[in-house]
């Protein structure tokens, strides 16, 4: 009788635990489907209140104008010059960041030196420390370097301000590979970089995925840094979304400001689907662990 019991226990178990999920993927996705029926609605029928009705007659209309010449301000021309802006700061700061943090990393892990420990401790302090803290002091640093108001003032900023981060990252890692691997290299040879590159870093693609991820994620979204360092012609996509969505006109587009949201959402959202299952197994090949 109890071996009879046991399966609808568990499939009770496995109902409520579903319905749970489910709920919750209601409750995070609910936002996403409002934005992207009301991109594809127009006006007439937005105006009718229903918030979750289907389009009618979808149009991509109000993406074409978001894109190209919906006002920012009191410029007219979209979101692509922001969006290309994002492009050309958010690749060379991941890339930049993400290698930094693997020597960073590889050094803190396997060439241990005296106060290597309280250097990483001090690093760590970067991790938690507000964004504001640095807004004035870097603003000295970019005029100082003539790099201002531009892209690769904005690249600088988010490679030291990932650093901390990218460091702990491949750190925690590389603790967990055998030193034998290091030392067998040394005898035969091999020097710093030889074993970095050869040895160490094609052993580091679970963790290289997750390092990618967040740094493409917290670059591309951020705001802060994009509106205190951008200048007039290097305002990034979040920027660029924010004043669009401000912009006082006689008439607000609402699907409008959807496909503009929609259009600064779809970078993230295409890493997160292509590459979301390597971010999962990096976590869990060490990335967190300490």
């Amino acid at each position: 009788m109890n071996t009879a019991a046991a399966p609808n226990r568990l499939d009770w178990q496995r109902l409520a635990l579903w319905s749970v999920l489910l709920l919750f993927a209601v409750f995070f996705l609910l936002p996403m489907y409002v934005m992207l029926t009301t991109s594809l609605k127009d006006m007439a029928q937005i105006r009718e209140g229903n918030l979750l009705s289907l389009p009618t007659a979808p149009t991509f209309d109000a993406w074409s104008k978001a894109w190209s010449h919906a006002c920012t301000g009191i410029d007219c021309g979209g979101l692509r010059p922001f969006f290309m802006n994002s492009v050309l700061m958010v690749i060379p700061a991941v890339l930049i960041s993400t290698l930094l943090g693997a020597i960073n990393g590889y050094v803190l892990a396997k060439w241990r030196f005296k106060g290597s420990e309280l250097m990483f401790a001090l690093m760590l302090f970067g991790v938690f420390m507000p964004m504001q803290v640095v807004l004035l002091p870097m603003s000295q640093i970019l005029g100082w370097m003539g790099i201002a108001s531009s892209v690769w003032g904005l690249v600088l900023v988010h490679v030291v301000a990932g650093l901390p981060s990218t460091t702990l990252f491949f750190r925690n890692y590389y603790v967990g590979l055998p030193d034998e691997l290091v030392k067998a290299a040394m005898l035969d040879g091999a020097g710093f970089w030889r074993i970095f590159w050869r040895i160490v870093l094609p052993l580091s693609t679970p963790i290289t995925v997750v390092t990618l991820i967040w740094q493409f994620t917290n670059i591309w979204n951020d705001f802060l840094y994009g509106i205190v360092f951008s200048g007039a012609g290097s305002k990034p996509i979040t920027v660029g979304l924010n004043n669009l969505a401000n912009t006082t006109s006689s008439v607000k587009e609402y699907n409008v400001d959807m496909a503009a949201a929609m259009i600064a959402g779809l970078p993230t959202l295409f890493v997160y689907i292509v590459a979301g299952k390597y971010f999962v197994r990096g976590l869990t090949a060490g990335a967190v662990k300490g």
